[in-house]
């Protein structure tokens, strides 16, 4: 039981209410997971007018944003276990063969190089009580690691009204992200309890460091 109180108190998560997370500091933070496109197959003209979109959607926003890329190590094993409980039901001999074979090559594949997968998500901030320090979103969404005793207190009635101010930069973020062709998606309470258990739990999800950029 004192384990889990001290690793209570290295979270800075206070509170996860919606689509808003609270952290014990007073600040509030949105969270959205981006599309990724295929940057090099596109052609010169295309590459250059996504760079000066993209330029243009940073210089809109007049607040901190937290780009982050969380890579993690794809596990393959329920695949393979249905693809050979799909291949034991075949009755076409050479559909059977072709399919032991396809599992024998994801097997070997597997084995000799990790299959990652990535997932991109943009940080939106909200500052209560303080400016935001100069590593971001406290580096990661991860990085909100850090000691921290006291939860500030908000009010039913303030926290209506930031909520609705980080949802304006939350909309105002989205729109800039559709117009550079990008999926979005505003990570509601469960997903969002869903990625913070795997970050705080790598071995479940086989997560790996992320890696992090910020305006």
């Amino acid at each position: 039981m004192a384990g889990t109180n001290s690793t209570k108190q290295l979270v800075e998560v206070a509170d996860i209410q919606g689509n808003v997370v609270l952290l014990k500091n007073g600040s509030l933070r949105a969270v959205i997971e981006v599309s990724a496109i295929n940057f090099e197959l596109r052609s010169e003209e295309e590459q250059m007018a996504i760079l000066q979109n993209f330029q243009r959607f940073i210089n809109s926003v007049d607040f901190p944003l937290q780009i982050i890329v969380h890579s993690r190590q794809l596990n393959m094993d329920e695949y393979l276990k249905l693809v050979d409980e799909t291949t034991n039901t075949l009755k076409n001999e050479l559909l059977k063969i072709q399919a032991i074979e396809y599992s024998k090559f994801i097997k070997e594949l597997l084995e000799l190089s990790n299959i990652m997968s990535k997932k991109f998500y943009i940080v939106v901030p909200f500052y209560v009580y303080e400016t935001p320090s100069t590593t971001g979103f406290v580096q990661s969404l991860k990085g909100m690691l850090s000691p921290s005793s006291l939860i500030k207190k908000i009010t039913p009635e303030q926290l209506e009204t930031y909520q609705s101010q980080l949802i304006q930069r939350t909309d105002l973020v989205a729109d800039g992200l559709i117009t550079l062709g990008l999926k979005i998606k505003l990570l509601e309470r469960e997903e969002l309890i869903n990625l913070f258990y795997g970050l705080y739990n790598p071995d479940s999800t086989k997560a790996l460091p992320t890696e992090v950029t910020s305006q």
